[in-house]
C-alpha cells in the first residue's frame, strides 16, 4: 500500500479518473461548491482541499496542488502512481509575456518551457521539451470554439520565481513567442509523460507583464469560472 501518503489523506477509490487541479485549495472549494454535485471533501492535508463529486452525471475530482513545480510534482505524482488517476488538468492564473494576450483570455499550453531544474532527476543528455497529450488539447480547442471564448494555444513559461531579479529576464521569453507564465504546468506534464498518464494546463490571464494590467486575488479565486467550465467539458463531455 502506498495510500495514504504523507500529503494525500485517502484511498485511490475516493478519486475520480479525472482531476481538475486548480493551485489555490480555496479555488478547489469555489469549484467543488459551483460546478459539482453531491462534491464530499476528501483530503485536507495541510490545508491542500480535494473533493469528489459529479458534473453531468460524471464523476470528477478538484485538488489544489499548491504552488510552483515542487507542489505540483508531489501531488501530480502521487494521484499518477498511488491513486489510479488517469488525467490532470491544471486550471491556474498566467502573466501574459506578448501584447496579443489579453488580461481574461485563456492561454491552452501545448507545451511548458521552463528555467526549473526538474527535469534532471530523469537523467536525459539534453534538454526534455513538456508538452500535453494530444488528445486533450485537441478536445479543449474545440470546447473553447464552442463556448465562444477569447483563447490562445501554444507555449507556457512554468516558472521557479514569482520575483525575478532579473528585470525583463521573464519577458525574453515572450519574444520567442512563449504565451504567458505561470509556475506549474512542465512539472505536471513531465510527470504524466514518466508515469505514461495524461495532462493538460489551461490558464486564465491574471494580469499582463507587458501592460501592467491585472485582476485581484478574489477575482482569480472566484470569477474564472469560463476555464473551469472548459476544463470540465475538455475532461467528460
Amino acid at each position: 500500500m502506498n495510500y495514504p501518503t504523507p500529503h494525500i489523506n485517502a484511498k485511490p477509490e475516493d478519486f475520480a479518473k479525472t482531476v481538475l487541479m486548480p493551485g489555490d485549495p480555496l479555488r478547489a472549494k469555489f469549484i467543488a461548491e459551483t460546478f459539482l454535485q453531491n462534491a464530499e471533501l476528501i483530503n485536507n492535508v495541510r490545508g491542500i482541499q480535494g473533493y469528489t463529486g459529479s458534473w453531468q452525471g460524471e464523476k470528477i475530482s478538484v485538488m489544489a496542488s499548491g504552488m510552483g513545480m515542487p507542489s505540483i510534482g508531489i501531488y501530480s505524482y502521487e494521484l499518477f502512481e498511488f491513486f489510479g488517476v488517469e488525467q490532470i488538468l491544471r486550471i491556474g492564473s498566467a502573466g501574459a509575456l506578448r501584447e496579443d494576450v489579453k488580461v481574461r483570455d485563456i492561454v491552452i499550453g501545448a507545451g511548458a518551457c521552463t528555467n526549473s531544474a526538474y527535469a534532471e532527476q530523469f537523467h536525459l543528455r539534453g534538454s526534455f521539451a513538456p508538452i500535453a497529450d494530444f488528445g486533450l488539447l485537441e478536445k479543449c480547442v474545440k470546447e473553447a470554439k464552442e463556448m465562444g471564448l477569447t483563447y490562445h494555444v501554444g507555449n507556457l513559461l512554468s516558472s521557479d520565481t514569482f520575483y525575478d531579479a532579473g528585470e525583463g529576464d521573464t519577458l525574453a521569453w515572450g519574444k520567442m513567442g512563449v504565451m504567458a507564465v505561470e509556475m506549474e504546468a512542465a512539472a505536471l506534464y513531465m510527470n504524466a509523460a514518466r508515469c505514461g498518464k495524461k495532462a493538460l494546463a489551461l490558464c486564465t490571464v491574471s494580469d499582463s507583464l507587458v501592460t501592467g494590467e491585472a485582476t485581484t486575488a478574489e477575482e482569480r479565486q472566484n470569477s474564472f469560472t469560463d476555464m473551469m467550465e472548459l476544463a470540465l467539458r475538455t475532461a467528460l463531455r
